[in-house]
């Protein structure tokens, strides 16, 4: 279990640093700032935890699944972020919502970045004993402070084609959400099966999704009849 978390912080890391790329330089350094200061300012209840309980945190099912909402929450805003980016590099005129859409997801520089800062100062605390706690955390906001730029500099240098980062990007917050799956349900189940099927609940999600299909297709037929109207007016107005 602390591998798969280990590796899941490492992609964190990762997808926040690609995520950086398609933001202008003025903004990937005020984000830098911010995470320094939060590293920085962390120190005093950074010192107040321990091994112990970082591993009792681990083991707490409730905590981790309200971590496995946050963690889903910012998957998928992180994958619309990269359908939007798609949608707007390879479509013709945008429509203003989607475009407002796009620019509040790409600057959305994400969340989870910062409990994974948190969880290294105290790594780093617990590493160097006898070591003052505020030079730690200070050292520890200087490296932030040159590592997000730097690293977003190299990564645009390394791959300057933005479809590829785009595509790294959703696949590596696939994988986030495969192994977030994996760390905080930790073989457990949310709901025990059952052996008797459930009739009226199997009849309730039938008659759900042919509702659903039946409006889906009535939407789309109403779209395709206004859009032969408009082709019809537009032909004969030649």
């Amino acid at each position: 279990m602390d591998t798969v978390v280990f590796v899941l912080m490492i992609l964190v890391c990762f997808n926040f640093m690609l995520k950086q790329t398609y933001r202008k330089l003025w903004s990937v350094m005020a984000i830098a700032v911010i995470g320094a200061l939060f590293v920085g300012l962390m120190w005093p209840y950074a010192i107040e935890q321990s091994k112990t309980q970082i591993a009792d945190w681990l083991a707490n099912p409730a905590l981790m699944l309200d971590t496995s909402v946050v963690l889903s929450v910012e998957v998928v805003l992180q994958m619309a972020f990269c359908m939007l980016a798609a949608h707007v590099q390879t479509t013709g005129p945008i429509k203003k919502r989607t475009l407002w859409a796009y620019r509040a997801l790409r600057w959305f520089p994400g969340i989870l970045i910062f409990p994974v800062l948190f969880c290294g100062l105290v790594a780093l605390i617990f590493s160097f004993p006898g070591v003052s706690f505020s030079l730690i955390a200070w050292s520890l906001a200087a490296g932030v402070l040159i590592l997000i730029p730097a690293g977003t500099l190299f990564l645009r240098r390394l791959l300057p084609e933005k479809e590829v980062r785009l595509e790294l990007l959703f696949l590596a917050n696939a994988l986030i959400a495969i192994l977030g799956i994996i760390a905080t349900v930790n073989g457990r189940t949310a709901v025990k099966g059952i052996s008797e099927v459930n009739w009226d609940a199997l009849a309730g999600l039938t008659a759900l999704v042919a509702v659903g299909t039946f409006i889906g297709m009535l939407v789309r037929r109403m779209r395709l009849s206004r859009l032969n109207k408009n082709l019809t007016s537009f032909n004969g107005t030649k």
